[in-house]
């Protein structure tokens, strides 16, 4: 048996539903806090420290270093930037790396984001095709930062 549904009802159902809907899929495919996008304010800061590692361009290993970038809410880096030498004192660099983890950590608390607490390891940087890149995982490393 079917019973009619009030044209003023209706609306509300369809509105509450596509709540409903709305709910259950944000909740379900919200990425975890640390792969979320930096925080707009960061974004400046993340395209300076970009811009002043540039290519960094090297003729051998020992000219290749790695920086920490950003900050976990629990601790630690986010990842980690290959630098070189060559044409980098670094100064800058780390000045701007380290203004970066600081708006982080205030952006976290001002949000309450958590993250995995997962440690990220300097993976190292290595010289290639006159380049520094960061070492494939499980390699090692050391930083000069």
């Amino acid at each position: 048996m079917h019973t009619p549904t009030s044209p003023t009802l209706l609306p509300l159902l369809r509105a509450a539903c596509a709540a409903i809907v709305l709910l259950a899929t944000s909740a379900c495919g919200s990425p975890p806090a640390q792969d979320a996008a930096p925080a707009p304010g960061n974004a400046g800061l993340l395209a300076q420290i970009q811009a002043e590692a540039g290519n960094a361009a090297c003729d051998s290993t020992q000219q290749c270093q790695t920086i920490a970038i950003g900050a976990k809410a629990c601790g630690g880096p986010e990842r980690y930037l290959a630098w070189s030498s060559k044409e980098n004192d670094g100064k800058k660099l780390k000045a701007l790396v380290q203004a970066h983890a600081e708006a982080s950590r205030k952006q976290q608390q001002a949000d309450g984001m958590m993250s995995t607490c997962s440690i990220v390891t300097d993976p190292g940087a290595t010289c290639q095709a006159g380049r520094c890149v960061l070492q494939k995982s499980g390699l090692g490393g050391s930083s000069a930062m």
